[in-house]
């Protein structure tokens, strides 16, 4: 055998032995983990087998609080924009908002500069017991200094809520005392109203400011109209504006207030939850009242629902602008630790088939801004409407779907009587200011005030007018004579206002006085 074959054979050898050794090699590397997420048949399959291969192979320990705790949020977030996610603290706060009360020691403040000024004690309440009065600065809670530290209102607010049955300790300047003076106050349950003021204009017409809808809002609104029929009240203007929703149920207790047996307030319908109707009984107390509503951007859920009864069953006219568009029905699950999560289940549909939910965007979240770059706060005709959405009462009335509830008559944002004075006003808070510094100045007599008549003739003991320019000088806004002429009349009705509130009247001062520079209650007076 010559030497080139010898070589040769040596040559494919070694090959041969190279080529079973990576087989033997590679035949006892891991197999590739590849899982047929067919086999799994459940949709959710992928997510699942990340979670569970995190937790089998990784590397570290795993927070797993932690690392839901950020996973829930994006996962809801994908879904609308309306269901959330809800960490116990969040959780506990959103509920609060709706149950008619919270846990406090019961008072109002204001931080017009960087000391809490209290502007009103509520009338039963803890601090009302323990001998707080309006005016009374706070300067220290539990030992620690709020005042001239320019500590944000929210964290006060959080310092002296907690369970009831547990303590603070406040010290107050009180006006005409040198010392500070000491109180602990025990916490205890403060009633939220959601029906901020109810008060007669005029002879036949009552006003109704509705701010939410809480566990209580029926039962106050029933009150409030009850109070009012007493004083001659023919017709209501029932406020919804800024009124962001809150009970499905007393949305719909309230609209069978106002409407005949069999009439339609609203459906509600999703891919899981077949067509659900809610009809009136009849029953209710406030059908022979003329009924006018007023709405704006922020209107939105319950106050839709109610508005969208009122217009589609020809029962009320609607003025102000087009309401926010939230027409969702939100199923709430708690969890042990006290999380939980707000869902979204169905839509709401007007009584003529509207859908009150406006669609979803990229731009969802700018869409008030939109409607005011769009000039739809100001006009009208800017409001879009399609006619594939057009509907029609049974009175014979063209609503639009599309989103939100668009009135009846449309009120713009109202311009008239703003000047440069009224805006550099505004915007350092000088109303506000001067009333604090008013009312501290004549705090004993406006105690005693209790009734409009009693304000009217305190006003005309003093020359506010004066009084009021003399300060704004004094701050380095000094009005000229086409200023005034233009917003004097409507600063001064603000300064008023402002001023009532500081009285044992509260916003049963402060609303009678404000709405006569209301331009959308005043078009609703009118009709």
């Amino acid at each position: 055998m010559s030497n080139d074959r010898t070589m040769k054979i040596l040559r494919i050898s070694v090959w041969v032995i190279i080529v079973l050794m990576l087989v033997l090699l590679i035949q006892r590397l891991p197999k590739k983990n590849v899982i047929d997420l067919e086999s799994t048949k459940h949709d959710w399959a992928k997510l699942m087998l990340v979670l569970n291969s995190v937790d089998k192979d990784y590397v570290d320990d795993i927070d797993h609080m932690a690392v839901t705790e950020k996973l829930l949020p994006a996962v809801m977030a994908e879904l609308d924009p309306h269901s959330v996610y809800l960490p116990p603290v969040d959780l506990e706060k959103a509920d609060e908002a709706l149950q008619g009360g919270f846990d406090g020691i019961g008072i109002q403040f204001n931080v017009p500069n960087d000391t809490a000024i209290v502007t009103n004690v509520i009338a039963g309440g803890p601090s009302e017991k323990a001998g707080l009065l309006s005016g009374d600065r706070i300067i220290k809670i539990d030992d620690r200094n709020v005042a001239g530290v320019s500590m944000h209102q929210d964290s006060m607010v959080s310092m002296m809520r907690g369970p009831r049955g547990t303590k603070v300790r406040l010290e107050l300047k009180r006006n005409g005392e040198e010392k500070l003076i000491p109180f602990t106050i025990v916490r205890g349950m403060i009633p939220v109203k959601s029906v901020d003021v109810a008060f007669m204009i005029n002879d036949t017409t009552g006003y109704i400011k509705l701010a939410k809808f809480s566990k209580t809002s029926y039962f106050e609104f029933l009150q409030a109209t009850l109070t009012l029929r007493e004083k001659g009240m023919k017709r209501l203007i029932l406020d919804l504006r800024d009124n962001t929703g809150g009970y499905l149920d007393q949305a719909m207790m309230l609209s069978n207030e106002f409407l005949e047996k069999g009439d339609l307030v609203v459906y509600m319908e999703g891919k899981n939850r077949p067509r659900q109707d809610f009809v009136a009984d009849g029953k209710g107390s406030c059908k022979d009242i003329e009924l006018a509503v007023l709405i704006n951007e922020a209107s939105a859920s319950s106050s839709e629902i109610f508005a969208g009864a009122m217009q589609d069953n020809d029962r009320a006219l609607i003025y102000g602008l087009r309401s926010f568009g939230k027409g969702l029905v939100q199923e709430p699950v708690y969890f042990s630790d006290g999380s939980g999560i707000r869902l979204t289940v169905a839509r709401f549909y007007t009584p003529t088939g509207r859908c009150i939910q406006k669609p979803y965007s990229d731009k969802y979240e700018m869409d008030i801004l939109e409607r005011y770059e769009h000039g739809e706060m100001m006009n009208a005709d800017s409001i879009k409407v399609n006619d594939s959405l057009k509907y029609v009462t049974p009175g014979g009335r063209v609503v639009y779907g599309g989103g939100g509830i668009i009135p009846d008559v449309f009120v713009p944002l109202d311009t008239v009587g703003i000047s440069d004075y009224l805006i550099k006003c505004n915007r350092q808070s000088l109303v506000v200011k001067f009333a604090n510094k008013f009312s501290d100045k004549h705090r004993a007599r406006m105690r005693g005030i209790k009734d409009m008549d009693a304000l009217y003739a305190f006003f005309a003991e003093h020359n506010l007018k004066k009084e009021f320019i003399d300060y704004t000088t004094a701050n380095g806004v000094i009005p000229s004579y086409s200023d005034w002429n233009t917003s004097g009349e409507i600063i001064m009705t603000q300064v008023k206002a402002v001023i009532g509130r500081y009285t044992p009247m509260d916003d049963d001062a402060f609303y009678p006085i404000y709405l006569k520079n209301d331009n959308v209650a005043q078009r609703a007076l009118e009709d």
